[in-house]
């Protein structure tokens, strides 16, 4: 196995032990069981360090997408880049704008993941934080039409983002950190 592949590996198995022990066992992602054991899940890892290649790895993600329609969602891992929270918002915001351009508003939607993701306005040691946070910094692209249809069979989908910040509170900072400790893969 070439090192490039090992190394992928490594942040994959890392990723997936944080979406099957956190996000799936504590449905922080009430879809994501299904996506997962349909194998409609696309995990690609990003070593790009610069910002303009980092969005061309997302553009690239959005035409795996579009050219294959078995894959519901990617997960996009930044390896060696985005480590600082406040890069990775500005990032964001050029990600958000560069889909707007290509045409991918409403066929694409786009979710955050970081180690340090903090809601505005809340304290970084608030547990709800981590509804939102991964091994590594990350974007999660989804099809709007699942997303469409995954809602639709779901009970009061409004209600889960306020159902995570009561769930993660009451499990508590150390509980999560442990858990998310415990995908980390070095």
């Amino acid at each position: 196995m070439n090192t490039k592949v090992h190394s992928d590996q490594r942040y994959i198995s890392a990723t997936l032990a944080w979406l099957k022990s956190f996000i799936i066992e504590y449905g922080i992602c009430p879809f994501a069981k299904r996506e997962l054991d349909q194998g409609a899940i696309s995990f690609h890892v990003s070593h790009d360090i610069e910002v303009p290649d980092c969005l061309l790895d997302m553009m690239l993600e959005c035409d795996r997408l579009d050219a294959d329609p078995e894959i519901a969602t990617t997960l996009l891992i930044y390896a060696d880049t985005l480590a600082e929270f406040d890069d990775y918002l500005d990032f964001l915001e050029l990600a958000e704008v560069l889909m707007i351009e290509r045409g991918y508003e409403g066929v694409y939607q786009l979710a955050s993941f970081h180690p340090d993701y903090c809601f505005e306005g809340a304290p970084p040691d608030d547990p709800a934080n981590y509804t939102n946070r991964s091994p590594y910094p990350m974007v999660h692209l989804l099809r709007e039409s699942s997303i469409g249809q995954a809602v639709a069979s779901y009970p009061h989908p409004e209600q889960i983002p306020q159902r995570n910040i009561d769930l993660t509170r009451s499990l508590g900072l150390a509980k999560i950190q442990a858990l998310l400790a415990g995908c980390h893969i070095e």
